[in-house]
Order: C-alpha cells, then sequence, then structure tokens
C-alpha cells in the first residue's frame, strides 16, 4: 500500500465518523450512495467479552453491514470485516468470539452515532417517530427504544429547582374504561386528562406530567419530589380551580397561590355574556338579530375599553342607551368587567415596581361599590362573589406578577405533538413525547454541545 493510499484511507476514515473502525477503501454503489469497507481498529476488540483475555488465534473472517448516517449528503453503506477469535483461557467457558467496538456492539446492526441522532430528532428536532424512521431508513420500534435511550440522557432524573411553578390541565383522547369481572362495573383505567407541572418563570418546560384531574394526582406527584425541591417552590400559578388549590395548600403549605390573571377576566367575560344573553331573552324572547341594537355592539362588549376609539366607545353607549333600562344594565356589567381590570392593571411591571397597597385597595373598594350598586344583577354578584374568594390568589399575582402563561403555552406544544403523531395509543409514551417537546430550549442551554 502506497503512502497517498494510506492518505486517502485516512482522511475518509476521519469522514466517516465511526470510531473503532479505519476505512480501506470506498466505491460507488451504483445507485447515488456509496459503500465504505472497513476493518477493526482497536486493539480491544480481541478482547473475549467473558474473561477478557486478549486472543493470539484467529479463527476466521466475518463480514457485517450495519447501518451508519449519511455522510456528505449520501447514503453510505459499511462492509465491515471483522475477525473471529479463539478464547485462549482455559477456564473460560466461551470457545470462539467476535469482534466488537463501543460504537456497534455485539449482536448490534446499527451504529451508536445512528442511534443517537434518532433519538436527537425526534427528542429535540421536533419530528415523529415515523419521519425520523423514513428519513434515517430505521423501523418505528428501533427508533422508538433510540428516543427512550436519549430522553433518559438529556433529561434530568428530577426537576430542577423552581421558586415558581405552574399547573394546568389538558385533554388528548378519549377515557379508557374496562368492566371488572368480578363486580361488573365499569372502571376507569386511563383518564383522558393530564396534569402538567411547569417552570413558571424560568422557561425550563415541562417537569412532568399525571392522569387524573383530581386533587390526590396533583399532591401526589408534589408529594413524591425531594424535599429541598418542594422547600424551593413559593408560589404556585393555577387557573380558578378549588382542586388544584386544595392539593397545594395539602403538599406545598408553605407555597403561595397564584391565580392566573387571564383566567380572571375570562370569568369576568363570561359572566357579562350571561347577562347579555339573559337580558336580550328578557327583551326580545329570542336570541339577537341583525338590526338589534345589542347584536351592533355584542363583538364591542368583549373589547377593552383602551381598545376602543372614540366612535365605538360612543356606538357601544348610544345603542344600549336605546335598549332601555335593559342596556344601562349590560352597561353596568362591561364597566364591572373593566373595573375589575383595573384592578389587575396594577401588577407588578416589568421593572419590579411593586403596586401600591393604597392603589390596590381603592381599585378593589371601586369594583366592589359599582357591584353594590347593581346588586340585582346576580351574573354581577356571583363575579363580586368569586373574585372575593380567590382575593388571595389575586392579590398574590399582583405584588409578583406571575402568571401561568408557560402552563397554556406548554399545553399548545403537548396538543400539536399529538396532533403531529395522529394520536398516541400508549400513555406513557404521550407523556414522554410531551416532555421532549416542552423542554427543548432549556435542554440547548444545559447541553450546547
Amino acid at each position: 500500500m502506497s503512502i497517498d493510499d494510506i492518505g486517502i484511507n485516512t482522511a475518509a476514515t476521519r469522514l466517516l465518523g465511526l470510531e473503532g473502525v479505519s476505512v480501506t477503501q470506498v466505491k460507488d454503489n451504483g445507485a447515488g450512495g456509496a459503500v465504505a469497507y472497513v476493518v477493526t481498529a482497536e486493539d480491544s476488540a480481541r478482547a473475549c467479552p467473558s474473561c477478557g483475555t486478549f486472543s493470539t488465534r484467529l479463527k476466521d473472517y466475518r463480514t457485517t453491514r450495519p447501518r451508519h448516517l449519511p455522510c456528505g449528503g449520501r447514503a453510505v453503506s459499511i462492509r465491515w470485516r471483522k475477525a473471529r477469535w479463539y478464547c485462549t483461557e482455559v477456564a473460560c467457558g466461551r470457545t470462539s468470539f467476535t469482534e466488537a467496538i463501543a460504537q456497534v456492539p455485539a449482536r448490534m446492526r446499527t451504529t451508536g452515532a445512528l442511534r443517537e441522532a434518532a433519538g436527537a430528532v425526534v427528542c429535540d428536532g421536533g419530528r415523529t417517530v415515523v419521519q425520523a424512521g423514513r428519513d434515517l431508513g430505521l423501523s418505528w420500534p428501533i427508533v422508538q427504544r433510540c428516543l427512550e435511550d436519549y430522553a433518559d440522557h438529556v433529561l434530568p432524573e428530577q426537576p430542577p429547582p423552581a421558586s415558581a411553578i405552574g399547573i394546568d390541565e389538558t385533554r388528548r383522547g378519549k377515557p379508557v374504561w374496562k368492566q371488572n369481572p368480578a363486580t361488573e362495573k365499569w372502571e376507569l383505567v386511563a383518564d383522558a386528562w393530564h396534569i402538567g407541572f411547569v417552570d413558571a418563570v424560568g422557561g425550563r418546560g415541562l417537569f412532568g406530567q399525571v392522569e387524573g384531574r383530581n386533587a390526590n394526582s396533583v399532591a401526589d406527584w408534589l408529594s413524591a419530589q425531594p424535599e429541598p425541591w418542594r422547600q424551593t417552590v413559593r408560589y404556585v400559578a393555577i387557573d380558578l380551580c378549588s382542586t388544584f388549590r386544595a392539593a397545594i395548600h395539602r403538599a406545598l403549605p408553605h407555597a403561595s397561590v397564584v391565580v392566573d390573571c387571564f383566567h380572571i377576566v375570562q370569568l369576568a367575560q363570561r359572566h357579562l355574556a350571561d347577562l347579555r344573553r339573559r337580558l336580550t331573552w328578557k327583551q326580545h324572547g329570542r336570541r339577537a338579530r341583525k338590526g338589534d341594537a345589542i347584536y351592533t355592539v355584542r363583538k364591542l362588549l368583549r373589547r377593552n375599553k383602551e381598545d376602543l376609539s372614540e366612535e365605538q366607545l360612543t356606538l357601544l353607549k348610544v345603542e344600549l342607551e336605546q335598549m332601555g333600562t335593559y342596556g344601562k344594565q349590560i352597561y353596568a356589567g362591561w364597566l364591572a368587567k373593566e373595573l375589575l381590570r383595573d384592578v389587575l392593571h396594577l401588577a407588578v411591571t416589568r421593572a419590579h415596581t411593586v403596586p401600591d397597597r393604597s392603589a390596590i385597595s381603592a381599585a378593589r373598594y371601586r369594583f366592589h361599590a359599582h357591584i353594590a350598586d347593581h346588586a340585582h344583577l346576580p351574573e354581577l354578584l356571583v363575579l363580586a362573589e368569586t373574585v372575593e374568594h380567590w382575593w388571595d390568589g389575586i392579590e398574590t399575582y399582583l405584588t409578583t406578577g406571575i402568571t401561568n402563561a408557560a402552563s397554556e403555552g406548554n399545553n399548545r406544544l403537548i396538543k400539536l405533538e399529538a396532533r403531529n403523531a395522529f394520536g398516541f395509543r400508549n400513555r406513557t409514551n404521550q407523556r414522554l413525547r410531551s416532555r421532549c417537546a416542552t423542554t427543548r430550549r432549556s435542554r440547548r442551554e444545559a447541553h450546547p454541545h
């Protein structure tokens, strides 16, 4: 072999990037790809897997075809000519063995680089298992195992410390029921609801998921975490869910509940819509139609006051005045919603300016005073009672500015992942894929290389 040939083979070995073997020659396969002929380059491959003795007695040669990553945009087929050795240790029960390297262990038909790439494109790249298998020429079960191995490596075993977490539920698929042959009763074996626990302020994604929308599921997951981690959690952001609040008080008695501001405004909008529909039926005996005053301004009622132009605000007042008493009551409901939003506007800003307690008290008083002046409207009374029932959580939001937006964003990614996969039949796999899809950014920061 000439010096030029050695140089070409060395360069081809580096380009192939398969540690433990050396390329002897490369040929075109006639189909746009290449065939790389390799031999073992590690002396440790001669060590017996059972006793570790280095063999000196050759038995024969075998050629295998482990699958590897493409190189330079071309598919590469590997022909590995590896030796079979006799074990020279008399006390060893193994008579012979075939060479193996770390990248291609015994009885493995894929290289370690290919398996890692298959797991990475699903876990970090956002591809489905099916698409990753098509791109890399692997079957679904192999890619799934690669995903599980890769996720075990990159995902932390325990959630990282977080001062604030968010809890929210998401629904995918249908519940699974099974009849108990002993009692002949149908029992729930797989709930459609999944509760997610996310980092509310650090952006580190989903910490975990559990099935079942009940207090026990939430409390059990929180209680199962290490005590140091639970002590670092100072705030828990939730929507207006009494079940979550009860579980938090049970598992994290030292943490403060934060009510998400979006759900407070959503609650006010829902009560305003109920008031509008009730008074519309009371006046017309039917739903609103085109030409009715309330039909003209029905969308303006859902808008924020600061987003309305002078013309739109005038139109809202004029059209509701044409309805008479019922219109004035609807306008009062809209003002109640805006007064509640004025309270929420006092929340701590991005400059970390904590609102004055007196300003919060004054805004809260204006809201309740307005409700008291219209106590004959049941929708407004229920709204005020709910606000008072959750005031501790609302006040914590005002002083911290913490929201549950991270949970809502993660739920969107979880649903998108399920749509891309055309649904999941295995719920354990669903939770793994959901966690991978929602924590990619944090893993890139933790593993930049």
